[in-house]
């Protein structure tokens, strides 16, 4: 699907401390086969302390610093491009070279507000990263043509609908883009999904930075859901089994510390139950992904299905103490 006259395109890419991925995220932007003289690249930097900016300068690219959050330095960003449809590109992701030609004339549809691509891994030789991406590729399966909302990791929109709805969300640093794929559906417009188009993801290598992703995302999903309770029964990408896991996991942990006092002891086998069937979940859950994609290495599914129940459960513990602390004073 092509427009008759390719549209001018404006990139914005957000980076803090992407030291790692920023270089080939950029070079795979001025590889894509489109017109060079139609594009204009943004990188906007939330005050990087490793060799970001360095490698960022190495290409043509407008370079903005400023000590703003991704949903922030959207924002801002915003004001000052020249172009009616805008790109998001992560600058831990880059995107195959027919990325943009392949979803750019979806947007010729006066509803369609937005259009996004296929997830693939990154750093697929990392095992962790591997998983996650069989996850996460698992999950994106399940989207149809027409979706409430995609990540800023790959995306198409056009910024008057961005405007129209208020813009980002910049007390979420996570989940804005659920948030604003929301307002935007919620208005009559539609998002548009085409797994064809490919973007390669750098997904966590560690179950440490893991667990610090997934905390992020748990502190800011509990705002979400505050802010749009509706979300909660949650969607094809995040669905309500995904939700409900951490806290069964909290009622695991739960049951366990009650059963030290003797007469609450039987506790212990309501706490061993609900255990026995998290893990019995979990694993069937990773077997098949093993099954679907012909690796075992998705078997670690398992513990990092723990490991971002328990971060999603501590997240959403911090932000509702939070809350809570504000309302009273």
């Amino acid at each position: 699907m092509d427009y008759p006259d390719l549209p001018k395109i404006s990139v914005i890419v957000a980076t803090f401390n992407n030291e790692q991925t920023i270089g080939e995220c950029l070079q795979a932007i001025f590889e894509l086969n489109y017109p060079k003289d139609s594009l204009e690249v943004i990188v906007v930097d939330g005050c990087s302390t490793d060799a970001t900016l360095q490698i960022a300068q190495k290409y043509p690219v407008k370079l903005v610093s400023a000590p703003l959050n991704a949903p922030a330095a959207y924002n801002y960003t915003l004001k000052t491009v020249r172009n009616e449809i805008v790109a998001f590109i992560d600058s831990d992701a880059k995107v195959e070279r027919e990325w943009l030609s392949k979803l750019v004339g979806y947007l010729r549809d006066p509803q369609v507000a937005g259009v996004s691509g296929g997830i693939e891994t990154w750093n697929n030789e990392n095992p962790w990263a591997r998983s996650i991406g069989y996850d996460l590729k698992s999950r994106y399966a399940r989207l149809k043509k027409s979706v409430t909302r995609v990540a800023t990791m790959n995306l198409l929109m056009k910024k008057h609908i961005i405007e129209e709805v208020g813009g980002f969300d910049e007390n979420l640093p996570s989940q804005y883009d659920t948030d604003l794929g929301f307002r935007i559906t919620s208005r009559g417009y539609r998002i548009l999904f085409d797994p064809n188009a490919k973007c390669y993801h750098f997904n966590r290598a560690t179950l440490r930075s893991y667990f610090r992703q997934q905390l992020q995302y748990g502190k800011n999903t509990a705002k979400l859901y505050l802010k749009h309770a509706r979300l909660a029964k949650g969607d094809e990408i995040t669905d309500f089994g995904m939700n409900i896991q951490p806290f069964l996991l909290l009622a695991t942990i739960a049951f366990l510390i009650f059963g030290l006092i003797d007469v609450l002891r039987p506790l212990w086998l309501v706490s061993a139950v609900l255990f026995g069937l998290l893990l019995i979940y979990y694993i069937i859950s990773a077997v098949k992904l093993s099954i679907r994609f012909k690796d075992v290495v998705a078997m670690l599914l398992v513990v990092l299905y723990f490991v971002r129940a328990l971060a999603w459960f501590s997240g959403a513990v911090i932000t509702t103490i939070g809350f809570l602390w504000e309302r009273k004073r």
